[in-house]
Parts: C-alpha cells; sequence; structure tokens
C-alpha cells in the first residue's frame, strides 16, 4: 500500500537546498580545484597589493605632513621664494619639492595651494594658476581658494564672465569658509565688469542678505547704484 508523501516545511526544503548547493559546489571545486586556487591565488594578490599601497600612502601623507610643517614659517613669515624652493643648508624641502615627491596625497595637495599661494604673492600668476588649477584633494576650504586663485587669473587676464563664474563656485563650496561674501563680492564686481547685471545684482543682493556683518557688505552699496 501506498503511503501518502510528506509535504516538506519551508524549513526542510531550505535545508534541503542547502545541501544541494553544499554538494555542487564541493563538487566544482574538486573538479575544477587548479582553476579554483589559481583564481583565489589572484585574490590574495590583490588584496595584498591594495593593503601595501593603501600603506604607503599612509606613509607618504605623513612625511608630507612633516615637510610641510617645517616649510610653514617661511610662508608665514613672507619668505615666499624660500618656501618655494626650500631653505639652503637645512633638510627643509621647499612646497616645490613636496608636491613633487608627495602630490598625490592629501597633505601633498595642500602643499599645492601654499605653493600657488606663494607664486601668487610673487607676481607668478601663471605658475600659481598652475598649481591651483592641479589641486584635487578633499579640503574644502582648500577647493574654494584653488576655484578663487584661478577666478583672479582670468581677471587679471579681462576674462570677466569665466572670473565671475568661478568667485560664485568658490562661494558655494562650503558654508564654513569666512571668504565666502568677499568671494560674492569678486563674482559680482566681474559680472558687472563683463555686462551681466542681471548675475551682478544677484551676487550683491545675496551679500546683504546672507553676509550683513560682512566687510564685504559695507563695501557692496557702491556697486549697487550700478546695477538698479
Amino acid at each position: 500500500m501506498l503511503t501518502k508523501k510528506k509535504k516538506l516545511s519551508k524549513k526542510e526544503i531550505k535545508e534541503d537546498k542547502l545541501v544541494s548547493f553544499y554538494y555542487k559546489s564541493y563538487g566544482y571545486i574538486t573538479e575544477n580545484s587548479k582553476q579554483v586556487l589559481s583564481y583565489l591565488g589572484a585574490f590574495i594578490v590583490v588584496v595584498a597589493l591594495v593593503a601595501f599601497y593603501l600603506n604607503h600612502r599612509s606613509q607618504q601623507n605623513k612625511e608630507a605632513g612633516v615637510q610641510l610643517a617645517k616649510v610653514m614659517s617661511l610662508y608665514d613669515g613672507g619668505a615666499y621664494l624660500e618656501a618655494i624652493e626650500g631653505q639652503a643648508g637645512t633638510n627643509t624641502l621647499g612646497l616645490k619639492r613636496i608636491v613633487e615627491d608627495y602630490g598625490s596625497t592629501e597633505n601633498g595637495e595642500t602643499a599645492k595651494i601654499y605653493l600657488a599661494n606663494s607664486y601668487n604673492f610673487l607676481g607668478k600668476s601663471d605658475e600659481a594658476f598652475k598649481y591651483y588649477q592641479d589641486y584635487s584633494g578633499s579640503i574644502n576650504i582648500f577647493k574654494a581658494t584653488a576655484l578663487a586663485g584661478q577666478a583672479g587669473y582670468y581677471a587679471d587676464k579681462k576674462d570677466f564672465a569665466k572670473a565671475a563664474d568661478l568667485y560664485k563656485q568658490a562661494a558655494h563650496v562650503t558654508k564654513e569658509d569666512v571668504l565666502n561674501p568677499d568671494y560674492l563680492l569678486h563674482a559680482g564686481i566681474n559680472y558687472l565688469n563683463s555686462g551681466d547685471n542681471k548675475s551682478a545684482k544677484e551676487m550683491f543682493d545675496t551679500i546683504k542678505k546672507d553676509y550683513a556683518s560682512s566687510t564685504a557688505n559695507r563695501e557692496v552699496n557702491q556697486y549697487m547704484a550700478q546695477v538698479e
């Protein structure tokens, strides 16, 4: 006499599938052991290389930070040429060398901003522009500085529309930047110089609305008459 086939529970079905998957997997690995081991070996090598790379980058970033700290006294003291080239007879690397050796690290990216500023202070705008444009670090304040530095370059070249757009971008990188009202003021002035009075008025209105206590707000009135 045939007995009624027992209906499997959900748990039993799940367990049955798991057992089936296990034996299928085991069979595949057994039959293709060389290929599997080859893939596993390659994966381990990749993981090891990534770990080595990250550790190396971390060490390089620390070294860049040490070198940057040494040179900052020259920069802060206004010795911009020495800050760029380094101090003769000492182990203080210049900003240019730091960028060359560590430019792909975060501290190396920071060095690009100070290097660009130094060239700017020395009147070497083309060199400054190159490093402002090359900045790709993650620090928002420096992102804004890089954009404003490029804006200043275009303003000097009388490309006022380009300068205005870049100053506007700089003002919107982060709300934490105390220079935002100044960036907006420069954006407005350059829009004004490019003949775009509407955009200039937007910049000036934003200053009066959002930065009423800023120095830029005290200066903006002299330009408002030209756009109203």
